[in-house]
């Protein structure tokens, strides 16, 4: 029997990109009823039209600052997925406390709703962001994190387990800007570009959908689980997204403007995925790494684990792909 199977689930930011994503991958399990909960009804008239052919899937409009109607939301339900945020960087600069009701605030409605309804699993999809945050988005899930870790070892008596997993960028999710430059270059033959230099830690839509189930799956309580991604120099997606988009409209590189405008409010040029501190007390796998909640105080046990270097993860200090493995990677997830 799957992990899923007979089972109730309920996926808080349900019509984003990774909630679809992780909504198709746990129907294969046939699940007794899977709640998508979102703010969007336009989404969600979306996904029902494509997903109709499923009489176990419930849509509920709703918001995370609103604890009522997200407890109302878990009545009886076994598994949560939160991946519902506010998450572009310069709408967090420009609107802080909006990203503290929905980021903060609402992480904890879904803490108190989950542990009030006897949640077996909640887990909290985090980003890299949230490593040394400049920026207000990524303070904001770093708090979120640390409301997480804190539901786990103050929880008294309740047995709801709480998890984090932390993501880089999502090759194609909304605000992804591969589609962003290949609409650039066709209405506009100019692409505009914060740095060139600039790196980051970038993940596929699925290897994200995996690691968050790994992360239901495996979660013993309070720890954080991060993928180990390539890293991505963004001068070579930039040339990489021309070549191809180019030959595809028949027009000559030489016509596209590479323009940078350098960075935005509360941008870095690098990421981190795991500070120094996090890595002494680090698990590691093959494809990821394993960050213990040390207040709890009591040894996990994963199968395979070694103990991790103790450095840290930076995209400054990880050799970037290939452009041919760069290109390839996007071939295999159909984005160029």
């Amino acid at each position: 029997m799957n992990f899923f199977t007979g089972k109730k689930i309920l996926i808080i930011g349900g019509t984003g990109t990774i909630g679809q994503s992780l909504l198709k991958y746990i129907l294969r399990e046939n699940p007794e009823v899977v709640r998508v909960f979102s703010r969007d009804e336009h989404k969600q008239f979306e996904l029902r039209e494509q997903m109709n052919q499923y009489c176990n899937v419930r849509y509920l409009i709703g918001d995370v600052r609103d604890c009522d109607r997200v407890e109302r939301a878990m009545q009886d339900i076994d598994y949560v997925f939160h991946v519902a945020a506010m998450k572009h960087v310069p709408a967090c600069e420009y609107n802080p406390y909006e990203a503290v009701k929905t980021n903060i605030i609402g992480t904890q409605n879904i803490i108190k709703a989950s542990l009030n309804t006897g949640v077996k699993k909640v887990i909290f999809t985090s980003t890299d962001k949230a490593i040394a945050p400049t920026n207000t988005y990524g303070a904001s899930k770093l708090m979120a994190e640390r409301l997480i870790a804190s539901a786990q070892y103050n929880s008294g008596n309740h047995e709801t387990i709480f998890a984090a997993v932390r993501f880089g960028n999502v090759m194609g999710s909304r605000g992804s800007v591969i589609p962003l430059f290949k609409s650039q270059i066709a209405d506009k033959r100019k692409i505009t570009v914060t740095d060139l230099t600039m790196s980051r830690f970038m993940m596929t839509l699925q290897q994200a959908t995996d690691l968050t189930i790994k992360a239901m799956k495996k979660a013993q309580g309070g720890e954080v689980f991060v993928l180990k991604m390539p890293v991505i120099c963004l001068k070579d997606l930039v040339e990489v997204i021309i070549s191809e988009t180019t030959k595809k409209l028949n027009i000559s590189t030489d016509d596209i403007e590479i323009k940078e405008i350098g960075l935005r409010p509360g941008e870095k040029m690098y990421e981190e995925l795991m500070t120094i501190e996090e890595a002494k007390d680090a698990y590691e796998l093959p494809d990821m790494f394993i960050i213990p909640n040390t207040f709890l105080q009591r040894e996990f046990s994963y199968p395979g684990v070694k103990k991790a270097i103790q450095k840290s993860y930076s995209s400054n200090d990880e050799a970037p792909v290939s452009r041919q493995e760069l290109l390839a990677m996007l071939k295999e997830n159909g984005l160029i």
